[in-house]
């Protein structure tokens, strides 16, 4: 297969410098219908990111990064926000602030950039829980390398 397995280069890439408070690493992501980019999404543990995120997709998409309890949270929180009948209007989703994490929805075309300080766990996971999304595979793999 050459240099790469399951598209992810063999070796990480070198980040020339993590980000700090003071001078935050740009990160970009951009949502599209169904999937995240990039995929693989490298951190370092302990860096802050600028994460710009951009949702070049069609329909409103959600970025929710955290451990598998904030995936949980998110999850079970959307799906309670989902509206029982059509036209029906539910109130939106929200979670306690301990739960920790972050979650970003953005419409179609929208576009926003928020700092994130990247915990030193490696128990970080990407997700889109708006109905029916992870279904479709709106999931990124995410690697948190040491310093």
């Amino acid at each position: 297969m050459g240099a790469e397995l399951a598209g992810r280069p063999a070796q990480p890439p070198q980040i020339a410098q993590p980000g700090t408070v003071d001078s935050p690493r740009d990160v970009n992501v951009i949502m599209r219908d169904y999937v995240f980019n990039p995929t693989p999404l490298y951190l370092v543990a302990g860096e802050t990111v600028r994460f710009n995120i951009i949702n070049g997709g069609l329909v409103e998409h959600e970025f929710v990064l955290g451990d598998a309890a904030v995936q949980a949270a998110w999850r079970n929180a959307d799906g309670a926000a989902t509206p029982p009948a059509p036209f029906a209007t539910a109130a939106p989703a929200s979670v306690p602030p301990s739960a920790g994490g972050l979650r970003v929805v953005l419409t179609s075309g929208a576009s926003t950039s928020v700092l994130f300080s990247v915990p030193a766990d490696d128990g970080l996971e990407l997700f889109c829980h708006l109905p029916g999304h992870v279904e479709q595979g709106m999931v990124a793999e995410v690697i948190v390398l040491s310093r």
